[in-house]
C-alpha cells in the first residue's frame, strides 16, 4: 500500500487555546510538512481546493509549485480541484506548469466539491454541477493528451485548434476522481479507466464500500485492464492522532475533535460522529495507538482493497506536534500495515484475484 499526506489547508484557531498562526505561517507549514513527508518516505503529498469557510486552499497549483521547488521525489496530488467551477484551459496550463516544475510528479484529483457556496462565486449554477464536471473533465483530458484540440460543449464557446502551453512533462498525467457520496464520480472514473479516490471522511465504512464496489464493477464492465485500476481512501475528518495507548489518544485528542466538529459554520463539517469515542469506534477517524491505527487501516483495506491510504494531520495543534505525529505514523504505523498486507497476499491467494492488493502494484510509477 502507498501512503499520502493530504492538506485541504484549514486555517482555524486551536479550539482549546484559541491560538492561530498567520496565513503566511500556515502556508509555510504546508510546505515544510511536504518536505518532511518526503524525508519520511511518504509516496505523495496532496493539496485540496476550497473557496468557502475557514480554508486558504483556493489555489492548489500555486502551493504545489512551491512544494515542487523544495522536494525531489514525492508525488504531488490535488485532493481535489473543484473542476466543476474551473476553466479547463486554465487548469491544463496551471497544472502542466506544476508537472514541468516537478519533472513529472503531478497526479490530478478532480471533483465537483462538497460546498454549494462556490458555484455562484464563479458564476455557475449548482444544478449544473455534474454536467459541468463531466464536460470539463472531457476537455481537460483532451487538452493534456492531444495537440491541438477542437472542442464543442454546452457551457463554453467552442475551441478550434487550441494547444495549451506548457505541455505536461509526463506522457500521461493520471487523473483521479474524488467521490464522497455520489455514484456519478465513481461511474465517470470507471468509464474512462481512471482511478477513484474515496473521501472516507465522515460516513460509516459501509457507505464508502458501496461507492468503491460500484466503481470496481463498472470498471470491469467497461473492459479496462484491472492492473490499472487504482483506489485511494481518506482517513476521516479530524486528522490522525497517535499516543502510546488508544485510551490516552482519545483522552488527549477528544476535546480538540469534539470542539472542531461542533463548529457548524465550517463547510463539510457534517460528520455524524460528534463524540470522539463514537468516531473512533464506528467512523474512519485514525486516533489511537500505532497498533490500533494500523489495525483500523487494515480493516478498511480488507473492505476496500485500496492502493493508496491518505492521512491528514490535526492542523490546529502546534506545528512541532504535527510533525511528531507524521514521523510516528511513518515509523510505527506504516511498517505494521506493510508487514500485514505482505503476509495477506502471500498466504491468501483470494486477495490477489483482481490484482488490487499486491504490494508490488505501483499506482504512481
Amino acid at each position: 500500500m502507498r501512503f499520502q499526506v493530504l492538506d485541504i489547508i484549514p486555517h482555524q484557531d486551536d479550539p482549546i487555546t484559541g491560538l492561530q498562526v498567520t496565513t503566511a505561517q500556515r502556508f509555510e507549514q504546508v510546505i515544510e510538512t511536504a518536505v518532511r513527508a518526503e524525508e519520511l518516505g511518504f509516496d505523495s503529498f496532496s493539496v485540496g481546493e476550497r473557496h468557502a469557510g475557514a480554508f486558504i486552499s483556493s489555489s492548489p497549483a500555486v502551493v504545489l509549485g512551491a512544494i515542487a521547488a523544495r522536494t525531489q521525489t514525492i508525488r504531488l496530488h490535488t485532493g481535489v480541484i473543484v473542476l466543476s467551477i474551473l476553466d479547463p484551459v486554465r487548469v491544463a496550463e496551471d497544472f502542466a506548469t506544476v508537472d514541468q516544475l516537478s519533472h513529472g510528479r503531478l497526479e490530478l484529483g478532480i471533483g465537483k466539491g462538497n460546498e454549494a457556496a462556490h458555484f455562484p462565486m464563479f458564476g455557475k449554477k449548482v444544478e449544473d454541477q455534474w454536467d459541468l464536471l463531466e464536460e470539463n473533465y472531457e476537455l481537460l483530458a483532451r487538452l493534456f493528451a492531444q495537440d491541438p484540440v477542437d472542442f464543442t460543449g454546452g457551457f463554453r464557446t467552442p475551441l478550434e485548434q487550441v494547444t495549451t502551453s506548457p505541455r505536461p512533462f509526463q506522457h500521461k498525467v493520471r487523473i483521479w476522481h474524488g467521490s464522497a457520496t455520489s455514484l456519478r464520480s465513481a461511474e465517470l472514473a470507471a468509464k474512462h479507466g481512471d482511478p477513484l479516490f474515496s473521501a472516507n471522511a465522515i460516513q460509516p465504512k459501509e457507505n464508502y464500500k458501496v461507492l468503491i464496489d460500484h466503481y470496481k464493477t463498472a470498471y470491469e464492465q467497461a473492459g479496462h485492464d484491472l492492473a490499472h485500476r487504482y483506489i485511494g481512501s481518506g482517513s476521516g475528518a479530524g486528522g490522525v492522532y497517535l499516543a502510546d495507548s488508544t485510551k490516552a489518544a482519545i483522552k488527549e485528542f477528544g476535546p480538540v475533535y469534539e470542539a472542531l466538529t461542533s463548529r457548524r459554520d465550517v463547510p463539510g463539517n457534517n460528520t455524524p460522529y460528534r463524540s470522539i469515542e463514537h468516531a473512533v469506534e464506528e467512523g474512519p477517524l485514525l486516533v489511537g495507538s500505532p497498533e490500533f491505527v494500523a489495525a483500523k487501516i487494515l480493516d478498511y483495506h480488507r473492505s476496500f482493497g485500496h492502493d493508496l491510504q491518505s492521512i491528514s494531520l490535526p492542523t490546529t495543534q502546534p506545528f512541532e506536534a504535527q510533525l511528531q505525529t507524521l514521523e510516528r505514523f511513518a515509523k510505527e504505523v506504516i511498517p505494521l500495515v506493510d508487514t500485514q498486507t505482505t503476509l495477506w497476499t502471500k498466504h491468501d491467494p483470494q486477495l490477489n484475484n483482481t490484482q488490487e492488493n499486491t504490494p508490488e502494484k505501483e499506482y504512481a510509477r
